[in-house]
C-alpha cells in the first residue's frame, strides 16, 4: 500500500483548467480514469486525509503510485476523453457496464460497394448502420425475410457473392425475387444503394411513406387492369404491415426515445433500456455493473450514457443518419447526471440536433420508464440466482466465508436474523436457513419479539438478544429430546456406521441440530447481543458474525475492525443474499401483524367465534351496533350460530361496567378486544 503523500504533486503543478486524469499504480497500469471541471480542486480531494475517504476511494489512492492530467478545452471535450481513455485502459477501479448477453443488430454495411444487410454482434464497425438491438437473432431474421419481398437488398456473405460474380448465375434469393442480384448485373450499384437507403429509412421508422407509395402503385396498377401486379402489391403493403406491427406502440405521438432504468444496491446494479423509435420499441438491452467506484445515482447515469453513446462517437459521424438513429431525441432516465448541461451538448454534437434529457414525470413516459424498472429488478434478481443456483459457485462462496471467518470447516448450514419494527411497535424477527449455500424455505421462522415487560424490546440489540435466546433455548431442548442428535454424542463414542433398527424416525426435530454459522444484520452492537445470548445459554460452538449495510463489512465478536470481504467475492454475494432475504421475510411479517392489528374487530375476541362465523353475523345483522342491540335468539337463529355462541357474543360486546363506550366501538388496533384477556403467548419459536 502507498502512502498518496509520497506521490502528491505540489498544488501550484496542477492547472485550474477542465480535463482528464489517471492514477497509475507501481507497475505503470491505469488503474482509474476521472474527469474535471477544475483539475486543481479535483485531484485536491483525494490527497486528503486517508481515513476520510470512502472505502473504495482510500483502496484505490493507496494502490495508486502517481498521477497524471491532460487539459482539455471545454467540459464536453473532458466527457469524451474520459470515455475513450476507460475502453482504453480498462481500469479496475472505474464502473464499467458489462452487457448481461450479446445482443444481436441488424447491421446494414453502407461501406461496402454493394451493401449487405445481415444479423451482426460484437463492436461497431464503422460504415456500418445498425438497428436494434434485438432480443433473438431468429426476430431479426423473421423481419428481414418479410422486407426482402419489398427492398430485395443483398444478404448473402462475401464468399457467395463472389461465386455468383463469377459462375453469372445468382444465389436461389435472386431466383425468388428476394434479392435484386447485383452480383450478375440486375441492378446498377447505384440502383442498389437506392434500394439500401429506403430499406434504412423503413427501418429508422419511416414507414408510412413506404406504405402510401405501394397503396397508390397497387390502384394505378388496378386501374390499367394488372390485377397480378396490383396482388403482389397488396401482398408487398401486408409483408410491410405485418413487419411494423411486430413492436407494439407505447407512445402514440410517434416519439423516438431511449428510456433508461435502474435499480441496485451497495455493490452492483442493474439497467436496463428500452429503444423506442417512431413510438414502438425497436429494441431493448440491459447491464449488470459492479460498484467499484464510490458514484450517486447521477453519476451512475452520467458513466451510463457515456458507454451507450460513446461508440457513436467512434462509428458514424456526428449529424450523419447513423448517430440519429443511435442518439434519439429524448433521452429518458432515472435520475439526471451530474453534468447534465456538459452531458446534454455532447449528446447534442453527437447527434447533430437538440437532444432532451430528462426525467419522465407523468404520462405514458413515466408509465413505461416503470416497466422498464421492473424489467431492471428482474434482470438483477436472475443475475443474482444465476450466481446462487451454481453448485461451484456456492462452494466456493461457502469456502470464502470459512477462510475469512477462519472457521474449521465450510459453513454448510447458516442462519441469519433480521429485526423489523416501526418505531417500537409490531416488533418481530426473521430467521431464514440456507444449507449448501441454498435457501430452505420450510426452515424459515417468524418471532414476535415481547420484550421483558411483554411490550416490545427497548431496542434491537434487546430484541437480537431475544431472539437468539429463544432459537437456541429451543434447541436445547430438542436436542434433550431426540437421541439420535450428533451433538449427543461425546468425544470418546463418535458416530459409528452400521445397521440400524426400522424405528429410528427420519424426520428428526429440526431445531436440534445447530448451526455452523450464526449471521446477524448489523454491527457490533447486534453480534454482542447475540454474543452474550449464546454465552449466557453455554454454547460455545456455534460461529457468529454480523453484516453491517453501510459497507457490507463483516464484524466478529470481541474484534475491534471488520472483516472487509472482497468486492467480487462470492462469499459476500451469498450473505448479502442472506441477509437481504432475512430482511424481506421480516418485513413481510412485520406488514401482515400491522396489518391485522388496524383491523381488529370487536369480534375476535369472542371464545369459539371463527371468521366464518363472524362474516355471517356481519352479513345477518349489518354491523357490530345492531348485533349489539340483538336477543339472544335473533343471533342463535343465525346459520351456525346457537343459544351459547349468541349468548358469548353479547357477553363479549357488553361495554364493561363503569364505561361509556360507543356501542359498535371496535377494539384499539394492537389491543385485545374489549371483553377479553389479553393472549399469552407460548415461550418458544412463533410459526
Amino acid at each position: 500500500m502507498a502512502d498518496p503523500a509520497t506521490y502528491r504533486p505540489r498544488p501550484g503543478e496542477i492547472p485550474t483548467s477542465p480535463g482528464v486524469y489517471r492514477f497509475r499504480d507501481e507497475h505503470g497500469r491505469v488503474i482509474y480514469v476521472g474527469k474535471a471541471k477544475n483539475l486543481r480542486a479535483r485531484l485536491a480531494n483525494y490527497f486528503q486525509d486517508v481515513a476520510n475517504l470512502h472505502h473504495r476511494t482510500a483502496t484505490m489512492v493507496t494502490t495508486a503510485a502517481s498521477v497524471e492530467w491532460t487539459v482539455v478545452g471545454t467540459e464536453v471535450e473532458a466527457l469524451a476523453l474520459e470515455y475513450t481513455w476507460i475502453k482504453e485502459f480498462d481500469p479496475r477501479f472505474n464502473v464499467k457496464y458489462r452487457d448481461d448477453k450479446s445482443y444481436p443488430y441488424l447491421a446494414v454495411t453502407l461501406g461496402e460497394e454493394f451493401p449487405r444487410a445481415q444479423v451482426m454482434r460484437g463492436a461497431k464497425r464503422r460504415g456500418t448502420r445498425y438497428f436494434g438491438p434485438y432480443g433473438h437473432a431468429w426476430a431479426i431474421r423473421e423481419t428481414l425475410d418479410l422486407l426482402l419481398r419489398v427492398f430485395p437488398v443483398r444478404t448473402c456473405s462475401t464468399g457467395v457473392f463472389r461465386r455468383a460474380q463469377q459462375s453469372g448465375r445468382p444465389c436461389l434469393l435472386g431466383y425468388i425475387d428476394k434479392c435484386s442480384a447485383p452480383c450478375v448485373g440486375r441492378v446498377s450499384a447505384d440502383e442498389h444503394r437506392a434500394l439500401v437507403e429506403d430499406f434504412c429509412d423503413f427501418m429508422a421508422g419511416d414507414t408510412a411513406r413506404f406504405v402510401r407509395r405501394l397503396e397508390a402503385r397497387m390502384a394505378e396498377a388496378a386501374q390499367a387492369m394488372e390485377y397480378e401486379q396490383a396482388a403482389r402489391l397488396r401482398d408487398d403493403i401486408q409483408a410491410l404491415l405485418r413487419a411494423t406491427e411486430k413492436n407494439a406502440v407505447v407512445l402514440t405521438d410517434g416519439t423516438d426515445a431511449d428510456v433508461f432504468a435502474m435499480v441496485g444496491d451497495e455493490l452492483e446494479a442493474a439497467v436496463q433500456v428500452f429503444h423506442v423509435r417512431g413510438g414502438r420499441i425497436r429494441g431493448q438491452r440491459g447491464w449488470v455493473v459492479e460498484k467499484v467506484e464510490d458514484l450517486t445515482d447521477a453519476d451512475l447515469v452520467e458513466h451510463l450514457l457515456q458507454q451507450v453513446y460513446g461508440a457513436v462517437d467512434e462509428t458514424a459521424q456526428a449529424g450523419g443518419p447513423e448517430a440519429r438513429d443511435a442518439v434519439p431525441r429524448e433521452v429518458l432516465v432515472p435520475v439526471l447526471p451530474t453534468d447534465v448541461e456538459q452531458v446534454g451538448a455532447w449528446l447534442h454534437g453527437l447527434r447533430g440536433s437538440r437532444v432532451d434529457l430528462r426525467v419522465p414525470q407523468r404520462g405514458d413516459k413515466r408509465e413505461l420508464a416503470e416497466t422498464v424498472r421492473k424489467n431492471a429488478e428482474h434482470a438483477l434478481a436472475l443475475h443474482r440466482t444465476r450466481r446462487a443456483g451454481d453448485l461451484t459457485t456456492r462452494s466456493q462462496a461457502l469456502r470464502e466465508i470459512q477462510e475469512a471467518l477462519g472457521l474449521d470447516a465450510a459453513p454448510l448450514r447458516i442462519e441469519c436474523y433480521d429485526i423489523s419494527t416501526t418505531q417500537g411497535t409490531h416488533q418481530v424477527a426473521s430467521m431464514v436457513v440456507f444449507e449448501d449455500g441454498a435457501a430452505r424455505k420450510n426452515e424459515y421462522r417468524h418471532f414476535a419479539i415481547r420484550g421483558a415487560e411483554g411490550d416490545g424490546a427497548r431496542d434491537d440489540t434487546e430484541a437480537m438478544h431475544e431472539v437468539i435466546t429463544r432459537r437456541f433455548r429451543r434447541y436445547l431442548a430438542e436436542r434433550s429430546e431426540s437421541p439420535d442428535v450428533e451433538s449427543d454424542f461425546h468425544d470418546d463414542e463418535p458416530p459409528r456406521s452400521g445397521e440400524v433398527g426400522a424405528d429410528v424416525s427420519a424426520d428428526r426435530r429440526r431445531f436440534a441440530y445447530p448451526p455452523h454459522l450464526v449471521v446477524v444484520d448489523g454491527g457490533p452492537p447486534q453480534v454482542a447481543a447475540a454474543r452474550r445470548a449464546l454465552d449466557e445459554l453455554g454454547i460455545d460452538d456455534v460461529a457468529l458474525c454480523g453484516l453491517a449495510k453501510r459497507l457490507e463489512e463483516v464484524w466478529l465478536p470481541h474484534d475491534p475492525y471488520p472483516v472487509i470481504l472482497p468486492r467480487s467475492s462470492e462469499g459476500l454475494y451469498l450473505m448479502q443474499r442472506l441477509r437481504d432475504e432475512a430482511h424481506r421475510f421480516a418485513i413481510t411479517y412485520h406488514r401482515s401483524k400491522r396489518g391485522r392489528a388496524m383491523t381488529v374487530s370487536a369480534l375476535d375476541g369472542v371464545p369459539g367465534l371463527g371468521p366464518k362465523r363472524q362474516a355471517a353475523l356481519l352479513k345477518a345483522f349489518g354491523s357490530v351496533k345492531k348485533l349489539r342491540q340483538a336477543d339472544v335468539a335473533e343471533i342463535a337463529a343465525v346459520p351456525g350460530m346457537g343459544p351459547k355462541s349468541a349468548q358469548a357474543v353479547l357477553d363479549a360486546l357488553a361495554p364493561a361496567p363503569g364505561t361509556a363506550a360507543e356501542p359498535g366501538t371496535a377494539a384499539a388496533p394492537g389491543g385485545p378486544a374489549p371483553g377479553t384477556a389479553a393472549a399469552s403467548a407460548p415461550d418458544d419459536l412463533a410459526s
